[in-house]
């Protein structure tokens, strides 16, 4: 794994490359809200084994990242597309999980030649977010981590120690967020409707959905599907909001079968 600094005009840009055949195609990893590259550590590295030239953004104020968090998922889509002009990479295959699933769609509906397929994770054309997880995340940035480890993780994937450690990881990562950034990607994805994005999605596309997503439902994910041209739904049974840990592998083969 390597780092990538890209300058923008709203900061140093942290991306995390994974290269393992310099003639392979781009893979483009976004994570979700206070999140950050680290979410895609298993995917990364299995993509680079399987050929792909890798990177994994850290949005604006998350992770390594300087500039404030964009606030609405139209500014994200923007600020991925300023960064991978400025990356200097061909297009390829962008994948997005939750928030950066959002961020994915508007950015293939508007920048429809700077990505060639599309793959987003645990995704609905809307994802009202609960008024007590916006007010939490607002006010008080650990509950809100520890509620979104709990719905994020189903029930049904088990309370064995792997599954646990799964959840604290999840909630370490996100109680560990700049302040205002976890509330500020919640907020967004409360206000965006991506129906009309949708329609306008003319590459390959691959939604992967949790069977058991409590914050974002497959039922919802399904209902996006048929509005996106020729899309496809894989639904993993079982799994919850964070499907790159709950079902690491699932996800990866989901990503590199795009290819």
């Amino acid at each position: 794994m390597c780092a990538m600094w890209i300058e923008l005009p709203l900061g140093r840009q942290f991306v995390e490359t994974a290269v393992e055949r310099s003639d392979g195609p781009v893979a483009v990893l976004v994570h979700g809200a206070g999140s950050d590259h680290r979410v895609w550590a298993h995917q990364s590295v299995g993509l680079a084994r399987r050929g792909w030239r890798v990177l994994v953004v850290d949005l604006p104020g998350h992770g390594r990242s300087e500039g404030a968090a964009p606030d609405s998922i139209p500014a994200l889509a923007d600020t991925l597309a300023a960064l991978l002009e400025a990356a200097g990479v061909p297009p390829g295959l962008v994948a997005g999980h939750s928030m950066g699933a959002l961020a994915a769609l508007d950015f293939a509906a508007r920048y429809p030649d700077r990505l060639t397929q599309l793959v987003l994770v645990g995704v609905a054309a809307r994802m009202p977010v609960h008024p007590a997880l916006l007010a939490a995340a607002r006010d008080d940035l650990p509950h809100a981590a520890a509620m979104i480890a709990g719905w994020g993780h189903a029930s049904e994937e088990g309370e064995d120690d792997a599954a646990n450690r799964k959840a604290e990881a999840t909630r370490l990562l996100l109680e560990q967020s700049a302040p205002g950034v976890l509330a500020a990607g919640l907020a967004a994805c409360d206000s965006y409707d991506g129906t009309w994005a949708a329609a306008q999605i003319g590459v390959p596309t691959r939604l992967i959905l949790g069977g058991a997503d409590k914050m974002s439902p497959a039922k919802a994910g399904l209902a996006l599907t048929p509005l996106i041209s020729g899309a496809r739904a894989t639904i993993l049974p079982g799994a919850g909001h964070m499907l790159m840990s709950v079902r690491p592998d699932a996800v990866l083969d989901a990503l590199s079968d795009q290819a």
